[in-house]
């Protein structure tokens, strides 16, 4: 897309804060090829520049000019600084713009504060497997966005993944899952593979056969749309190795450990939002 002006005809989407996750949703976005224009800023001259090159955007050093010619804008920097950011932002917006934070733990409600309720609010919580592409995005919206302002919104995130819509009530609970659930992923994955070193495999191809079963397997639950159980059921035969091993994770309280691991994330997420 290079530098080329914004035309009339595009969707206006600027990015304040190029960390991970706002160089992932600018790539994700120019891939898609979607009818949309993408501006940025960030406070670094030297970051703007190599960012405008490598992405083929125009990059600035005022979050407010980025404001002003975005229909929505992407709120990509640290939670803590998302206070001072939107505060200065707050005079130059419209009411039919959006505001979408990623901000962990940030509610819609202090955002609104921020910004004096001058644009509409949407709250995203991205996971990290976007950046290959795998990601799940979960977004909550607040009373007054329209149905196609969240549409657009979830196109926005639809090229690193997948994405629902909750009520923001649940968030705590998202984070708790989604958004930790990677790390759970991982350790499942380690352990797995210890157990193929342990039973003589090596660590290279323990791991290659521990990550592709449970990429397989979020596959067939994501395609087929049945039941984890029901699918459990198709591998494990009457008399077999399967419920051996599903026997010996229950013993182990594997099922009611992961739960536990959630609803503590989910808590923690509470415990950082209220201070």
């Amino acid at each position: 897309m290079g530098c080329a002006p914004y035309e009339a005809s595009m969707t206006k989407v600027g990015v304040i804060g190029l960390g991970t996750m706002g160089r992932v949703l600018i790539r994700g976005v120019l891939a898609a090829g979607e009818d949309v224009r993408v501006l940025a800023s960030t406070r670094s001259a030297q970051t703007a520049e190599a960012a405008a090159r490598e992405l083929g955007i125009p990059v600035e050093r005022d979050n407010a000019r980025v404001a002003e010619q975005s229909e929505i804008i992407v709120l990509c920097v640290k939670p803590h600084q998302a206070r001072a950011v939107l505060e200065a932002l707050a005079p130059v917006l419209r009411a039919d713009q959006i505001v979408l934070s990623i901000c962990a733990s940030i509610v819609i409600e202090d955002i609104r504060t921020w910004i004096q309720g001058r644009a509409r609010v949407i709250r995203a919580m991205p996971n990290t497997p976007c950046l290959v592409g795998e990601g799940m995005t979960v977004l909550a919206a607040d009373a007054d966005v329209t149905d196609e302002q969240l549409a657009l919104a979830r196109r926005l995130f639809e090229p690193l993944g997948r994405t629902a819509v909750v009520d923001e009530s649940l968030m705590d609970g998202v984070t708790g899952l989604s958004g930790c659930g990677p790390a759970y992923g991982y350790l499942i994955i380690e352990s797995l593979s210890e157990a193929g070193v342990k039973l003589g495999i090596s660590r290279a191809t323990s791991t290659l056969l521990a990550a592709q079963t449970m990429l397989g397997a979020a596959k067939m639950v994501l395609e087929r749309g049945e039941h984890p159980a029901a699918l459990k059921d198709e591998v494990t035969t009457p008399a077999g190795c399967t419920i051996d091993g599903l026997m010996a994770l229950e013993d182990g309280k594997l099922r009611s450990t992961l739960i536990s691991g959630v609803i503590a994330a989910a808590e923690r997420s509470k415990t950082l939002r209220n201070g």
